[in-house]
């Protein structure tokens, strides 16, 4: 495999107005990846070391799932250095922060089951659902950052939310009862 070109001050500049904009949203879906902050840092770092790497490559399309694409590369690529069968441990989010602290625990424990059931689901369900919910992208944009048909996203996607729906009825019906979460 051929090395890329080093980018020169004004293709490092043009990188910079057009893939940092969406620097966050590449942190947040390696997040969702990794399940794990300080992975989800490197996977971001790495991808975007990455993007700017093959930026010449970059022919103006869609930016954000261009990168997003990086990202997820970038995860698979890591994972498959250090083995995919290694559990990851699941970071516990912070509570949030707010004026009522009623509120605030309410709000953060349904943050909390939230990522519970998402986590839980599978990871090609779980990715998706990201894509399309929390960074909001297109079916058509979707289909291009993860490699496939735009049915194939369609159909995943509406399995991954029965899923999700179910999982937290789940959870939410033991809550209710008294039960613990499992």
């Amino acid at each position: 495999m051929s090395e890329a070109p080093k980018p020169d001050r004004a293709a490092v500049e043009r990188f910079r107005a057009v893939m940092l904009p969406h620097l966050d949203a590449a942190h947040g879906f390696a997040r969702w990846l990794t399940r794990d902050p300080v992975q989800a840092q490197d996977v971001a770092q790495e991808a975007m070391l990455r993007a700017l790497r093959y930026f010449h490559a970059f022919r103006g399309e869609e930016a954000r799932p261009w990168l997003l694409r990086i990202v997820r590369n970038t995860w698979v690529d890591l994972r498959a250095k250090r083995g995919a069968d290694q559990p990851l441990e699941v970071a516990e989010d912070r509570p949030a922060e707010g004026p009522d602290p009623e509120q605030s625990a309410l709000a953060s424990d349904r943050r909390r089951q939230v990522a519970a059931a998402l986590a839980a689901l599978p990871e090609e369900m779980r990715e998706i659902l990201v894509l399309r919910e929390i960074e909001d992208l297109p079916y058509k944009q979707i289909a291009a950052v993860l490699d496939m048909p735009i049915g194939t996203v369609m159909s995943r996607l509406a399995r991954a939310r029965e899923r999700l729906a179910a999982d937290l009825r789940g959870r939410l019906g033991r809550r209710e009862h008294g039960l613990p979460d499992l």
